[in-house]
């Protein structure tokens, strides 16, 4: 398996901060070359699986997420998985449980004759299929903008500073709807630019203008303008087992409502977890653990996730993962 280094971590780390950072500043940041950044990049692509995606808000895209959890047969349930993350409107596709549970996200349109077929015609009808639980997703605490903390840890303060002076003076820091703001909602035309993004955030612009029939300074002027909206968010995707993560497991919880909002406000500051999320359900939070190993995962659970509110955990083991954001991983 590759072995990253610090400049590798800390090319992450850059590209965290600012997908679209130019290599020359990453490289000044890194105390490195601009050639030997880029064939990192290049290597981390190759080899690591390294992808910079482009994802819109749910909000301004009007969609909805449901974490969908599926129990299939053993035998059945890889194939169900790989079909489930080639489908445009699922991400964050994985196997738990001992190899019998797929868990999904599912992106609805919150209206019209299709938009929830997915949860209502076409899951049920597939072979294979035991049980189907669906839970909305009501607030995300950590995950989605938020990045993991195992992989923005290696570049400090002035260091992330500059490389948000460089993207603020270009006027695209970007900021979500403040309190009883309506949501800026996409356009088509924004729609066909986001797809070009949509599996490599860093397209030229020159690319991006051929892609969506436009001229570069235009669509400059249109990322921009999306990114200073809080429109879209830039993710980086990138296997946890080359950052020292051996142990991933869904943490199913169930919370007294009165204690939901501060327990999963103080999950999401633990460097153990990727995702917490507010769901329906019996189960009223889900979370995403990374651990060194199992011992770090079982000393997470009995030391630190102790609050009384918390009266229930179910602990899924991530066996595999077939689909990050955009991702497809099914090989």
């Amino acid at each position: 398996m590759l072995v990253l280094d610090d400049l590798d971590r800390g090319l992450i780390h850059a590209l965290q901060v600012d997908a679209r950072t130019p290599f020359t500043l990453i490289a000044e940041v890194l105390g490195s070359s601009t050639q030997t950044v880029v064939r990192r990049y290049r290597r981390l692509y190759a080899q690591a699986g390294l992808r910079v995606v482009t994802l819109p808000t749910p909000h301004s895209a009007g969609a909805h997420q449901w974490f969908v959890r599926l129990t299939a047969a053993t035998r059945s349930a890889h194939d169900i998985a790989v079909a489930l993350a080639r489908r445009p409107d699922t991400s964050w596709v994985r196997l738990t449980s001992g190899g019998t549970e797929i868990v999904a996200i599912i992106h609805t349109a919150p209206s019209g004759p299709d938009a929830h077929a997915l949860l209502l015609r076409d899951i049920p009808r597939t072979a294979g299929i035991t049980s189907v639980s669906a839970h909305y997703l009501l607030h995300t605490y950590l995950g989605g903008p938020t990045a993991w903390r195992g992989r923005v840890n290696v570049l400090d303060e002035g260091q992330q500073a500059r490389l948000r002076a460089e993207r603020d003076t270009a006027g695209v820091g970007g900021r979500a709807a403040a309190p009883g703001e309506e949501p800026y909602l996409l356009t088509g035309a924004d729609r066909v630019l986001l797809a070009a993004l949509r599996e490599d955030a860093r397209v030229s612009y020159a690319e991006l203008a051929a892609a969506t029939g436009t001229t570069a300074s235009t669509v400059a002027r249109r990322l921009a303008e999306l990114r200073a909206r809080g429109a879209l968010f830039f993710d980086v995707d990138v296997d946890p087992a080359l950052l020292g993560i051996t142990v991933s497991a869904l943490l199913w919880m169930q919370v007294a409502p009165a204690h939901l909002d501060a327990v999963a406000t103080a999950l999401a500051g633990h460097e153990e977890l990727a995702v917490v999320a507010a769901t329906t359900g019996p189960t009223n939070l889900v979370a995403q653990a990374l651990c060194r190993d199992v011992e770090a995962l079982h000393a997470y659970l009995t030391r630190r996730v102790t609050w009384e509110a918390v009266t229930r955990i179910e602990t899924a083991p991530v066996l595999r993962t077939y689909k990050a954001a955009t991702t497809l991983r099914t090989a």
